[in-house]
């Protein structure tokens, strides 16, 4: 499992500032009420105002879509030997 944190961390972009979308999910429960995109908004609408782009790794292949719709582009793919495959995505800022 280190090793593929290790190949997630030689991903994630130096090149240039950014912010870093750790963490968003919802309760199985809550799902398809729009809450995750509803916190997904508060918080890019920020990034927006800070002319920043976003970051973030998906573990979700369903998510791929999700994220897609708020502007995220999927910039590759890492598979972990006996773990998820993750796809980082990267999503520039909206004027």
């Amino acid at each position: 499992m280190l090793g593929g944190l290790e190949r997630m961390e030689k991903r994630h972009p130096e090149d240039r500032s950014h912010w870093y979308l750790f963490i968003l999910g919802t309760e199985p429960a809550a799902r398809g009420q729009g809450l995750g995109s509803a916190l997904l908004a508060q918080v890019l609408g920020r990034v927006d105002a800070d002319r920043m782009p976003v970051y973030l790794e998906s573990s979700g292949e369903r998510n791929l879509a999700f994220y897609g719709r708020h502007g995220f582009e999927v910039t590759g793919e890492v598979v972990i030997p006996g773990g998820p495959r993750i796809w980082p995505m990267w999503r520039e800022p909206r004027t």
